[in-house]
């Protein structure tokens, strides 16, 4: 027996306004123009958005994994693409596997994208408290939810680049998927930059860093 958690639901959310964006007719319109993000098309920036959505089925069927799990700043503290360069083999590998999710067109990337969010109203409240997943690209595991929750990370950031990248509005997420990627954002930017880094971008203007970027 599983059941919906608020994580889980929040996904759910979050794909939606994914499935919408992909759907969006600006998206298809500029296809084989360049997007905002160096190096991304925006075919390959709309598969990369789609493959937030479309991996957790594929997570899902994967053996479930018997290893504690690590949290979600030890994740981060161990994917390679977090301080990879432009052209090191891990950002080539994500932009790679966008423009292959991408290559049979719009349309047909929105329609798969739309389906497996269809799929996923049933298939998460179906999943067990406290089931662990193991993405096929890392070797640790982590929980259903802080996986779900690096997943809506990835859907707010590159909704807004795909929107900003076609001349669309962006997304605007509820705050049921906001408030946990903005609590990661902000602790990744922390651990990065230093909690009084942070402190003052966000309160004192006159003494914040030129930066405090999580990544």
């Amino acid at each position: 027996m599983g059941w919906m958690t608020a994580t889980r639901d929040a996904f759910v959310q979050a794909a939606t306004s994914a499935a919408a964006l992909l759907r969006d007719p600006a998206v298809a319109a500029s296809w084989d123009s360049a997007s905002v993000l160096r190096e991304f098309s925006v075919a390959g920036l709309a598969g990369h958005l789609a493959r937030q959505v479309l991996a957790v089925p594929r997570v899902l069927a994967q053996p479930v994994p018997a290893d504690r799990p690590v949290s979600l700043l030890d994740h981060y503290a161990r994917v390679s693409w977090i301080d990879a360069g432009l052209d090191d083999e891990a950002n080539v590998e994500i932009r790679r596997g966008g423009e292959g999710e991408a290559a049979d067109g719009a349309a047909a990337l929105a329609a798969k994208t739309a389906t497996t969010v269809g799929a996923l109203r049933s298939a998460l409240p179906a999943e067990p408290a406290g089931r662990l997943v193991r993405p096929s690209w890392v070797s640790w595991t982590l929980t259903l939810d802080d996986f779900l929750i690096t997943r809506m990370m990835e859907i707010a950031v590159h909704s807004d680049d795909l929107a900003l990248s076609v001349g669309a509005a962006t997304p605007e997420l509820p705050p049921a998927v906001l408030d946990p990627v903005l609590d990661l954002l902000v602790r990744l930017a922390a651990r990065r930059h230093g909690p009084t880094a942070v402190l003052r971008a966000l309160t004192r203007s006159e003494r914040a860093p030129g930066t405090i970027a999580a990544f």
